[in-house]
C-alpha cells in the first residue's frame, strides 16, 4: 500500500486511487471457497445444472468476490505514512448488483472517500470499492469499506 505523509491524506479523498489489475475467476477457486464456507448451492458448483438457470453457467459466491477485496486493493489504497498495519474495520454499505460468472474477469476501482484520525495514532480510511467486470456496464459489487491504519 501506497504510504503518504499525513497531511497529504486529505488530498486524496474523492479521488480515484486508481484499478486493479484483471483477476479471473475460475471453477477451482469457486469450489475452494465453497469446501471452506460449506455453501455448495448448486449454482456455484454444478455447471450443468447452472447452466439451465437464468444465469446459464456457475457464478462465484457474492461473498468470494468480496473477500477479493484486501488483495485487489493492495497497490491502490493510500494510507499513512508509518502505518505499522491495517485492519478491516468493516463496511458501511454493501450491494451486490450482479453475479460474477465463472471464467469472467474483475478489477476493482477505489476511491478515497475520507481519512480522519480515530484515536492517537489510528486514522480510519473509508472508500468505495466497485467490482468491475470485464465487458459488463454494471459492477458485481459496490462497497463502501473501512480500513483502521495502526501506526
Amino acid at each position: 500500500m501506497p504510504q503518504v505523509p499525513v497531511a497529504q491524506l486529505k488530498d486524496h479523498i474523492g479521488k480515484e486511487l486508481g484499478r486493479s489489475a484483471w483477476f479471473t475467476i475460475d471453477q477451482q477457486r469457486v469450489d475452494q471457497f465453497a469446501d471452506c464456507t460449506g455453501d455448495h448451492q448448486f449454482i456455484h458448483v454444478d455447471p450443468e445444472k447452472a447452466a439451465q438457470t437464468p444465469f446459464g453457467g456457475t457464478i462465484a459466491h457474492g461473498f468470494l468476490s468480496l473477500s477479493l477485496m484486501p488483495m485487489l486493493m493492495g497497490d491502490l489504497l493510500v494510507v499513512p505514512e508509518g502505518t505499522r498495519m491495517g485492519v478491516n474495520y468493516g463496511l458501511d454499505s454493501l450491494r451486490f448488483i450482479q453475479p460474477v460468472r465463472v471464467g469472467s474477469r474483475v478489477r476493482l476501482a477505489l476511491t478515497l472517500l475520507d481519512a480522519y484520525e480515530k484515536n492517537p495514532g489510528q486514522w480510519l480510511l473509508k472508500a468505495r470499492a466497485e467490482m468491475e467486470i470485464e465487458g459488463s456496464e454494471k459492477p458485481a459489487y459496490i462497497a463502501e469499506t473501512l480500513a483502521l491504519c495502526i501506526l
